[in-house]
């Protein structure tokens, strides 16, 4: 057991990553085994997804998702798996020039008030001895 306050707190951060991960691998397999049982598209794309989430998370290598992806990919192919074309998100339509904002005009500052009769009250004191 760790005796050093900061070797404690190290140990409790990696037991809640080491379980974490742990989930995140459960599910990986879980959604996996689901395809290899019946392949469908729409399966494959989870698992795809899933694959893409751990690289994001820090738990697998990049290349290793890709080349599991890839297996995957093989495997749809052999069970004659048909891919759906990627639906592509619909542009945002621009709003017409009249109803963008224009932009915001600068204002004169307070400070820049101040700092003149900052200058006077001094030429005044000057002035007065």
């Amino acid at each position: 057991m760790p005796i050093i306050k900061s070797a404690k707190k190290a140990a409790r951060q990696a037991e809640k990553r080491r379980s974490n991960n742990q989930a995140i691998k459960k599910i990986i397999r879980g959604a996996l085994k689901d395809f290899r049982a019946n392949p469908t598209a729409e399966k494959m794309s989870v698992v795809q997804s899933e694959y893409d989430k751990a690289v994001k998370k820090g738990l697998m290598k990049k290349n290793t998702a890709s080349r599991r992806k890839a297996k995957l990919a093989a495997f749809a192919k052999a069970n004659n798996v048909k891919m759906a074309a990627a639906k592509k998100a619909a542009p945002k339509a621009e709003k017409p020039a009249a109803e963008k904002k224009a932009p915001a005009k600068k204002t004169a500052t307070k400070t820049a008030a101040k700092k003149p009769a900052a200058k006077k009250t001094a030429t005044k004191k000057a002035a007065e001895k």
